[in-house]
């Protein structure tokens, strides 16, 4: 039988000097709880009450085994509260992992008004441009931009869809011009990222138009914000997603070249371990990410095709010559 009932049907007995009262509150009926009872003390092989037609009373070993018991029970609710107050009330640490890009970006500065609305949860925001072992790690939330996980325990919600996109500083393209074809990337410096699924190699698409070129980078590197830094500084031309490069490309301190060819998109997603029993944490921090990715529109701004003018188009503009 239950050991947990066992125990707090005869809590309940001890304190209210009746089994079929106790049963009552336990939730079982008195044939039962007699079982439970009478299963109890064979178990421990000692008698705990002793019955009689009028009334029940605790024996000496009862009486000890209750007091015991009582303390038990009462830590036992109290884990239980605790455990519910968690999964209702965000608190404790939360621990989220994402690319240096991304975590610099597009998580710390939500960090505040996210702290300031959930103020007993704290942020262990781990920056890692791999993809880090949700269990191993002991990582509560993932962005990652692959669409799918290796553990099915694992469950993945989509934020939003982003354009990878080619671009160079306005100084780069006055001094080297912008390359009209994909086949003029050739006589360019390309930054690479070597994470990407295939770094030597950039597969275009335009329309019902492919074009797919070997590369090798003047510069490559493991992490995009060295990149972006090396294309601000005019060292050559980029390969990054949009989300990175966006703001940039709003103030003009990149210009995209070869827009209206399309490289393969990715799809930025949360992971996250299984949806049953989430805590409140997870729970709060994923809709505070979605809600604010929504509010900012970031998809349409990260997939569309930029309405300012195509390098080739800017370097016209300044009197440059193409390469």
């Amino acid at each position: 039988m239950d050991r947990w009932t066992e125990i707090e049907l005869f809590v309940q007995t001890a304190e209210l000097g009746s089994l079929s009262r106790a049963a009552a509150a336990v939730g079982l009926s008195n044939a039962a709880a007699s079982r439970h009872l009478a299963s109890l003390e064979a178990r421990l092989g000692a008698q705990l009450v002793q019955r009689n037609t009028r009334r029940m009373a605790l024996t000496e070993m009862g009486e000890s085994y209750y007091a015991r018991c009582k303390t038990i029970l009462a830590d036992l609710r109290d884990a239980d509260a605790t455990v519910n107050a968690t999964s209702l009330d965000p608190m404790g640490t939360l621990r989220v992992t994402a690319s240096l890009s991304f975590a610099m970006q597009h998580i710390a500065p939500l960090l505040r008004a996210y702290t300031e609305r959930y103020p007993k949860v704290t942020v262990h925001l781990e920056a890692a441009n791999r993809y880090l072992d949700l269990i191993d790690n002991n990582i509560d939330v993932a962005i990652r931009t692959r669409e799918y996980e290796n553990d099915s325990g694992i469950t993945i919600r989509s934020l939003a869809e982003t354009r990878r996109i080619l671009a160079a500083s306005p100084g780069y393209l006055d001094r080297r011009g912008a390359p009209r074809t994909v086949e003029e990337l050739s006589s360019h410096d390309l930054l690479l990222y070597t994470y990407s699924r295939n770094p030597d190699e950039l597969a275009f698409r335009r329309g019902e138009e492919q074009r797919s070129i070997k590369v090798k980078g003047l510069l490559e590197s493991n992490d995009g914000q060295v990149l972006r830094a090396a294309a601000l500084d005019g060292l050559g031309i980029l390969v990054q997603p949009k989300y990175i490069l966006y703001d940039d490309i709003v103030a003009g301190r990149l210009v995209p070249v070869l827009d209206d060819w399309d490289l393969p998109r990715l799809r930025i997603n949360i992971a996250f371990q299984s949806r049953r029993h989430m805590s409140a944490k997870v729970r709060t921090f994923i809709d505070f990410l979605v809600a604010h990715f929504e509010r900012m529109d970031y998809e349409r701004k990260w997939t569309s095709v930029d309405a300012v003018a195509s390098g080739a188009d800017s370097v016209a503009q300044r009197g440059g010559a193409p390469s």
